[in-house]
């Protein structure tokens, strides 16, 4: 075949999908007036994780399980934006590591809110001016993140959703060379990520201005011309400032995980994971009792985490399985008096 001959394929398969994505649109339509109806959510990961498994078992062509996952995302994404516009509070600025994570999976098209600070995207949730909040919960070489915890314990939201991010870090400057390069702006956290490439450049020398965030380290490098950022690529992409290395992170398995919140429970599926939150009683033996009863009915404990909330140790737990599940549900009747469930999620990944 010709080039021209293929491309009037190619629009023809178009024209095609066209037709196809707008008579979904209208099965999507009247799912949604039937949520209304019922007062059900729009967002239920649990039916998006059901889809994607199935395509991906069905595929027989060239794409991958990756690829798959992007097209139909981006596509849920949309349908939920026609059917029922959501505001979604992450910790921001925009092109910050959060906003990657709310992206992935509210998509473009979603209104996002960027907060300054974790406890206001909770407290925006809580409020109803997001219908949704993204936040980070941990990162691979940082551990937990504290705010996170305190929003959980304060606040009665849910997790309905976890996010993983590959943090990877950039050294962008309108500098022509390193020897250029007086002040380097970025978040603390990630200068700490960073250490060996700063030493073996001879950057650990130079003034370092941490702010609240890569993206605003990007902005503040931008106007600064003796100045680099260490940043994430999009958001020097997003302020025009020019990449000199890319992947600069000491550690090229840097993840963080992020945690969506909102005010509803999701449905079991066949892939779940449930965070909780334990205040035990001050007495020995009281954990070890606790952990117990998991072991008993082999109910798989992935994390446990001690934290002190207002000077009093509690412990962030996560388990796989629902909370509806009957042999889960039963243990936590149990210890409700000293548990907290932060709520049961389509689970992502085993740990970052």
């Amino acid at each position: 075949m010709t080039l021209d001959e293929l491309r009037a394929k190619i629009d023809e398969i178009d024209n095609k999908l066209l037709e196809l994505y707008n008579q979904r649109m209208e099965f999507v339509h009247k799912v949604g007036e039937l949520k209304n109806t019922i007062g059900a959510p729009i967002y239920r990961p649990e039916r998006e994780l059901s889809i994607l498994t199935r395509l991906k078992e069905k595929n027989r062509g060239k794409l991958t399980d990756k690829a798959i996952d992007a097209l139909f995302l981006e596509l849920f994404a949309v349908a939920r934006n026609m059917e029922l516009p959501e505001r979604v509070a992450y910790l921001g600025p925009e092109a910050s590591f959060t906003h990657q994570a709310a992206e992935s999976k509210f998509g473009a098209m979603s209104s996002y809110l960027p907060i300054k600070s974790i406890k206001g995207v909770f407290r925006e949730v809580n409020r109803g001016t997001a219908k949704f909040g993204v936040i980070p919960i941990e990162n691979s070489s940082n551990g937990f993140v504290t705010d996170t915890i305190n929003g959980l314990t304060n606040y009665n939201l849910k997790i309905i959703a976890e996010v993983f991010v590959d943090v990877h870090h950039a050294l962008a400057t309108t500098c022509n060379s390193i020897k250029d390069i007086k002040r380097l702006y970025s978040k603390d956290i990630a200068f700490g990520q960073c250490q060996n490439f700063l030493q073996d450049c001879g950057l650990d020398e130079v003034e370092q201005i941490p702010v609240e965030s890569t993206a605003k380290a990007a902005k503040l490098a931008k106007e600064d011309k003796e100045s680099g950022a260490i940043c994430a690529n999009v958001a020097a992409k997003l302020y025009n400032l020019p990449i000199l290395f890319e992947n600069i992170e000491d550690f090229d398995n840097n993840r963080t995980r992020f945690f969506i919140i909102s005010n509803f429970d999701n449905l079991p599926s066949k892939s779940d994971k449930t965070s909780i939150i334990v205040k035990l009683p001050n007495k020995p033996g009281a954990l070890v009792h606790f952990l117990n009863d998991f072991e008993k009915a082999k109910i798989n404990l992935t994390k446990i985490k001690s934290h002190i909330v207002k000077g009093e140790s509690i412990f962030f737990i996560e388990f796989n399985g629902h909370k509806d599940n009957p042999d889960i549900k039963d243990i936590l009747d149990k210890h409700k008096e000293s548990i907290k469930i932060l709520g049961s999620y389509v689970k992502e990944s085993d740990d970052i």
